[in-house]
C-alpha cells in the first residue's frame, strides 16, 4: 500500500547563496557532498539524474529559480512510488545562507523502514554539505563508491572491523583525529566529523570520507578534492579492493 511521507530540514550555510545554489542545483555541486555522480540541465522540465553504482534514477525539474528555488520530481512508479526535493535558499547578513531541503513523495510496502532511513540519513548529508561548504568552497570533487554485501554477517563484527581498520575506538566521538594506514591505499590522516550507531566521516586536507555500515552492506561515499582531480575509475577501484578485502566477520 502507498505511503505518502514529507520530511522537511532547514540550516543555516556559511557561504553566500551563489555558492549555496551551486552546491545543490548543479552536478558538480551535489557531486561534492550528496551521493553519487549527478548531471542537472538547468531548466524548468530538464532531466537531473544520479547514477551511484551502475544504478541511474532520474527524475524532472519541476522549479529553477537561480538562487532562490530548486525543485526535482521522478515518474511515479506502477505501485504509486515517486520522489520529489525542493530547495529554497535564503541569503542573510553576513554572508550566510538559510537552506531549507524538503523530501516528499510516496514509499511504498516497507516504508517505515524506508522514512526511518532517509529521516537518519539527511540530517548526515546535510552535514557533508556543511562540511563541503566550509572547507572546500569554490571546489568541485571526484565522488568515489563502493559497496559490499554483509548479509549474514554479525553487525557487531562488521563494525569492529570498520572502526579497527581506522584504527577507531568501538564508538568514537567525533573530534578524533584519525591516522589510519590502508592497503593500497594513501594513509587516511584527517578528522572524525560524523560519529553515529551507523556511520563515520572523516575529513582530511583534501576529501571528506564516508564509511556507512546499515544493516546487510557496507558502503563507501567519498568526494576527493586532491589537485591534480584523480582518476574516478582508479580512486572507485581501489576503494573497493579495500572494502571487499576487509576482515569482516
Amino acid at each position: 500500500m502507498p505511503h505518502p511521507f514529507e520530511l522537511e530540514f532547514e540550516l543555516t550555510l556559511p557561504a553566500d547563496p551563489e555558492q549555496v545554489w551551486a552546491a545543490i542545483a548543479t552536478g558538480p555541486g551535489i557531486d561534492s557532498w550528496f551521493m553519487g555522480r549527478n548531471e542537472v540541465d538547468p531548466r524548468v522540465g530538464g532531466a537531473a539524474s544520479m547514477e551511484t553504482g551502475g544504478h541511474r534514477e532520474t527524475s524532472t525539474v519541476t522549479a529553477y529559480e537561480p538562487g532562490k528555488r530548486f525543485a526535482t520530481r521522478t515518474e511515479p512508479g506502477g505501485d504509486g512510488r515517486f520522489m520529489a526535493f525542493e530547495y529554497l535558499v535564503e541569503g542573510r547578513d553576513g554572508g550566510s545562507t538559510v537552506l531549507r531541503v524538503v523530501h516528499s513523495g510516496v514509499l511504498g510496502d516497507d516504508w517505515a523502514d524506508e522514512y526511518d532511513a532517509l529521516r537518519r540519513g539527511w540530517p548526515f548529508h546535510l552535514h557533508t554539505l556543511r562540511e563541503y561548504l566550509t572547507h572546500f568552497a569554490g571546489r568541485t570533487a571526484v565522488p568515489v563508491f563502493a559497496v559490499r554485501p554483509t548479509a549474514g554477517l554479525p553487525a557487531a563484527g562488521v563494525r569492529a572491523a570498520l572502526t579497527a581498520a581506522l584504527a577507531l575506538p568501538a564508538d568514537p566521538p567525533t573530534g578524533t583525529r584519525v591516522r589510519a594506514d590502508l592497503p593500497g591505499l594513501p594513509p587516511l590522516d584527517g578528522e572524525l566529523v560524523w560519529s553515529d550507531e551507523e556511520r563515520f566521516e572523516v575529513r582530511t586536507a583534501d576529501g571528506l570520507y564516508a564509511f556507512l555500515h546499515p544493516p546487510g552492506v557496507l558502503l563507501l561515499f567519498h568526494h576527493l578534492f586532491a589537485e591534480p582531480a584523480p582518476a574516478a575509475a582508479a580512486a572507485e577501484s581501489a576503494w573497493q579492493h579495500w572494502l571487499s578485502a576487509l576482515p569482516a566477520r
